[in-house]
């Protein structure tokens, strides 16, 4: 899996069996989704059998057509394409189409570090302090190669990640970390600004600077990278707090123990480096991210890949032997490339199909050569009893591409409340009354104007609404304030 959204367990039912596809990528199963975004398992559809597992992260239809949405995701793919490191997720292709956006991504197959220390707490098996440090050293190493990411004509992009969190960390069943999700960063030549105050990244990972809208560079990410390391030794929040405002108090504030306090096994040297990396002045924090790698690798060691893969396996195993079934089945299926390029459009420029004599996609019909059998059809360990997964059409259907769905009414004002002042969006439904009542009350006053025979009703209820919202937007206020 990869990208940075909120993570949710893939289905265990059947492979999509749409199969859409959009240019050369057909798009199966979703992985993850978050507020800009969804990330599904794709697969590059090509000639002469070539193929390739990837993930697609689409941009929701309604923010692709927004402009400030839709430049946040091309500027994720171009500073991505900029840095080069085997611990940051590649991003190996932009598809622009039918009004939608798609970056693809390498298929890593693994999880997230907050899944896996979630699990790990669920399980009683938290990583050991070695464990640990290897994942964050790599993490470091990943950093330091965004911040040193030059432009084509070798100058300092100045790239800052704003959202280092365990959530934009990817462990592989093999044990590498990968850091991912450059969409809130900040690097010259973007297409997209942050506007001055505007915070970028989740709350309990910010840095001071960051907290307090000042200015930010490489130490702000050092500093967030710290916060993981800190959460992951102990199994705690650093940051927690009741709302937005008292966790910004708490960074800004509040006292900062060394790990050892919450967690058993952690050495004076590995509190040593936590502690500056938590500095809230950044004089006293590590100059860059690959310093404070070194340092993190001297004070605690690291894990060898094989340790960190067999304490991923203990905890997120039967999650990722249910993503690798799904995986197993969607490889099983072939795609015919020159039906692919039918459905976008295109010729086909004489590709032979893919012959693997295994049944193809529902939609698709299969390879003359060999046609399947119903026992093809089945995944490993199915009962004769139960049917197959995916039935096989009797008659072939064309691959219809769908076509991204307008925001819907609810989505609308969804995203015009989005774009009110916080205090404004929690007194919205207050607002509404009110708005309501005072429109009633005005038509029922023009229209009492022109005729004498109208009920005052509607008045009345006008100056009802308008009583019940002032007092629920009062109640609201004081328990707000």
């Amino acid at each position: 899996m990869t990208a940075g959204v909120s993570s949710s367990p893939p289905s265990t039912s059947s492979v999509s069996s749409a199969g859409e596809i959009v240019g050369r990528y057909a798009i199966f199963d979703e992985l993850a989704s978050g507020g800009m975004a969804t990330v599904y398992i794709g697969r590059l559809v090509a000639a002469a059998g070539f193929s390739r597992l990837v993930a697609i992260k689409r941009l929701h239809p309604n923010l692709a057509r927004d402009v400030e949405f839709a430049s946040m995701f091309i500027d994720e793919a171009r500073l991505a394409a900029r840095i080069r490191h085997p611990c940051v997720v590649p991003t190996l292709d932009v598809v622009a189409a039918d009004r939608e956006i798609l970056l693809i991504m390498e298929y890593v197959h693994g999880l997230s570090l907050a899944q896996l220390l979630g699990a790990a707490q669920r399980l009683g098996k938290p990583p050991s302090p070695r464990v640990v440090a290897s994942i964050l050293v790599g993490v470091l190493e990943g950093l330091h190669a965004a911040h040193e990411a030059t432009s084509e004509s070798g100058q300092p992009l100045g790239v800052v990640h704003r959202d280092v969190s365990p959530q934009n960390i990817l462990v592989g069943i093999e044990g590498l970390p990968r850091l991912l999700d450059f969409g809130v960063a900040k690097a010259i030549g973007k297409l997209h600004d942050t506007r001055d105050g505007q915070i970028k990244g989740k709350l309990a990972y910010l840095s001071p600077e960051q907290a307090r809208g000042a200015e930010i560079g490489r130490k702000s990410d050092v500093f967030a990278a710290s916060v993981v390391l800190w959460e992951a030794l102990t199994g705690a929040r650093l940051f927690d707090g009741n709302n937005a405002a008292d966790q910004v108090l708490r960074i800004l504030e509040a006292p900062i123990d060394p790990p050892s306090k919450q967690a058993r096994g952690i050495s004076r040297e590995l509190d040593a480096v936590v502690m500056r990396g938590l500095s809230r002045d950044q004089s006293l924090r590590f100059s860059s991210a690959a310093e404070m790698a070194s340092a993190l690798e001297a004070a605690a060691g690291v894990a060898s890949s094989r340790e960190v893969a067999a304490w991923v396996k203990e905890v997120g195993g039967e999650t990722l032997a249910t993503r690798a079934r799904l995986v197993a089945e969607i490889e099983r299926r072939s795609i015919d490339p020159a039906r692919a390029a039918a459905a976008n459009g295109a010729t086909s420029g004489g590709d032979a199909p893919l012959s693997s004599g295994r049944p193809s996609l529902p939609g698709v019909p299969p390879t003359p050569e060999r046609a399947p059998t119903p026992s093809s059809d089945r995944v490993p360990g199915d009962r004769d009893d139960v049917p197959p997964l995916w039935p096989l059409p009797t008659t072939p259907r064309p691959v219809a591409i769908a076509k991204p769905p307008g925001p819907s009414l609810s989505e609308s004002v969804g995203l015009l409340i989005e774009r009110l002042p916080e205090p404004l969006q929690k007194l919205h439904r207050p607002l509404g009354l009110v708005l309501a009542g005072i429109v009633i009350s005005v038509v029922s006053s023009l229209i009492s104007s022109y005729t004498t025979t109208w009920p005052v009703r509607p008045s009345w209820l006008g100056g009802a609404l308008l009583l019940v919202g002032a007092a629920w937007g009062l109640v609201v206020w004081v328990r707000d304030e």
